[in-house]
């Protein structure tokens, strides 16, 4: 239906954004893999059931992707854009049937910044992020 499709617009946009902002400069699989982090989160217990709550999820304080609590962003490319909402569409679409390559990932982080994150195992490293899922107890 007409109001469906609309919805889904809205979130590949929200995974778009995501991708741009977390993973404009990364290569195709960075991309691909917090497109996937994102979808796992989706999916996940403890988490919003949709891609824009996901996105704009903060604890406490604390904005879960930095770019969302950043006042002053760069300009958006429109052809890095472009080519990244092919990106999101693809996963937000298909996630259920791709090869997750983040292992299983909730969580990453650029490999210069060292947060302080316990009970999380490292699944995988790819461009410049670290992928982490929780330990299995």
């Amino acid at each position: 239906s007409q109001s469906r499709y609309k919805e889904e617009q809205a979130q590949i946009d929200c995974l778009a954004l995501n991708i741009y902002r977390e993973a404009a400069h990364e290569p195709e699989d960075g991309k691909v893999a917090v497109a996937l982090v994102t979808m796992n989160r989706v999916k996940a217990p403890g988490f919003p059931d949709s891609v824009c709550k996901v996105v704009q999820q903060k604890t406490k304080n604390t904005c879960q992707f930095s770019w969302k609590c950043i006042t002053h962003l760069p300009r958006i490319d429109q052809e890095l854009y472009k080519y990244t909402r092919e990106i999101a569409t693809h996963v937000f679409l298909n996630h259920h049937m791709l090869e997750d390559i983040t292992l299983g990932a909730l969580f990453y982080h650029a490999d210069y910044v060292r947060p302080r994150w316990k009970k999380l195992e490292v699944t995988t490293k790819i461009g410049r992020h670290i992928f982490y899922k929780p330990l299995e107890i």
